[in-house]
């Protein structure tokens, strides 16, 4: 069962609460709030709080800009890190429009509708990530910088990971706003990390990423640190990726799991490989939004570069953990944590769900270090790559009826514009290497 508007007003009393930020995220999932007096608790909850969407990235336009915050009860949370006396708590929210109806662009709901999707079908999803984050020093302004914290690598511990104080610090502040964590470690680059919290049905688990972004940014800048969840913020090192499980539900059985399958996987799971594998070149836009993006996604650093599967194998998209039964699971490799998390986790579920509808099926798993193989051995084996750039993604997805219609046409019109002047932006930009290149060359 789960929280009441009720409930929210007994426990924001019983814990002196006298603010409430009412959040939601944009487009591009940057996390926005109305702070309202726990006296407007009541009104908010009814969905009376109303906020200027034309204000906001990709919502609406002046004219019409009037819209309305519905606080899910569910998501009602203290932040720790404020004083208990005037306590401050937070409610996730839906946009819906004046007249009570949804609003379309509102990537909470479209992760809604996706979910709604599966359980016509009578599924759920559950869903792990694994965000991953740099730790870099700021300047005597308190800008940040590339500087990193440490020269530690994968599981280092003190004295050399300078930055476990910050981490420990944001474990903790995690777990009191109700994360149960599972992992919590250095990663392979110097000054990178990460913590990773179990998995949930797939609208928790968009709240908790949106949730744990804003925490790890908010504790490191309270050790002095910056929270980078920047994909590939330095050149030569490994990038930050977001790797994300799945595993679809129905009642208490996970329906991937089959023992008398090959690989132990059912004709489902194959199906959602197969759908994964077949929009991977369109949703890369979603799940990989930004020009940085690219700049991981290349060979040579861990990150996924090929459309293909395996068990084994770490080199391809889509890799299957070795646990089996309730744990049986598909790892998506290639998202990266600058992506909106509703929208990654809409369009990923979107396109598995294809997968089964259409009863599509993949290639044979390729254990072979795809890396190590030529151009010509992945031809031959049909092995194709992401698509290189953010534009080249955008073309992708603009073809792929699937993927569109799990975002929509208001979400698509202003996400296509968008990108389209960072694109535009970046290309009219002369870069460090250029100078560097071609300044006394020329």
């Amino acid at each position: 069962m789960g929280l009441t508007k009720e409930d929210v007003l007994r426990m924001a009393e019983e814990m002196n609460v006298r603010f409430i930020r009412l959040q939601f995220t944009d487009i591009f999932g940057i996390l926005k709030n109305v702070a309202i007096p726990v006296e407007q608790l009541s009104k908010a909850l009814e969905g009376e709080i109303q906020f200027d969407g034309s204000s906001i990235e990709g919502f609406l336009r002046i004219e019409e800009s009037d819209m309305n915050l519905v606080p899910d009860p569910n998501t009602f949370v203290l932040f720790p890190w404020k004083p208990k006396e005037g306590a401050v708590a937070r409610l996730i929210c839906d946009v819906y429009n004046c007249d009570g109806t949804p609003f379309i662009g509102c990537p909470r709901g479209r992760l809604k509708k996706v979910i709604a999707e599966a359980a016509e079908m009578g599924l759920f999803m559950n869903a792990g990530p694994e965000a991953e984050f740099f730790l870099f020093h700021t300047d005597a302004d308190g800008l940040p910088t590339l500087q990193t914290h440490d020269n530690a690598g994968y599981f280092d511990l003190t004295p050399v990971d300078l930055g476990e104080s910050a981490r420990r610090d944001m474990v903790l502040t995690l777990q009191e706003m109700g994360f149960e964590i599972e992992a919590s470690h250095h990663e392979v680059a110097p000054g990178q990390h990460e913590i990773d919290f179990k998995y949930n049905d797939a609208l928790t688990t968009a709240d908790s990423l949106a949730t744990f972004r804003f925490v790890i940014r908010t504790v490191a800048q309270r050790h002095g640190l910056h929270a980078s969840f920047m994909p590939k913020p330095i050149f030569g090192i490994n990038g930050s990726g977001m790797h994300t499980h799945q595993s679809l539900f129905k009642g208490e059985k996970n329906i991937f799991h089959d023992p008398n399958s090959p690989y132990e996987l059912s004709e489902e799971a194959i199906n959602y490989i197969a759908g994964l594998l077949e929009h991977a070149p369109a949703f890369t836009a979603i799940t990989n939004p930004t020009i940085n993006s690219y700049k991981r996604l290349v060979p040579g650093y861990e990150a996924p570069v090929y459309i293909a599967w395996s068990q084994r194998n770490r080199s391809p998209l889509v890799r299957i953990p070795a646990r089996r039964g309730t744990g049986t699971r598909i790892e998506l490799r290639s998202p990266d944590p600058s992506c909106n998390p509703y929208l990654a986790l809409t369009v990923m579920l979107k396109a598995g769900l294809d997968g089964m509808k259409r009863k599509l099926n993949p290639p044979e798993p390729e254990d072979r270090n795809i890396y190590a193989m030529t151009a010509e051995e992945r031809l031959e084996r049909k092995i194709f790559s992401l698509p290189g750039s953010l534009e080249e993604a955008m073309k992708n997805l603009e073809n792929d009826a699937v993927i569109l219609d799990a975002i929509g046409d208001h979400i698509w019109e202003r996400f296509k514009e968008a990108k389209k002047i960072e694109c535009d932006s970046y290309r009219m930009q002369v870069h460090a290497w250029e100078v560097e290149n071609y300044l006394s060359k020329f």
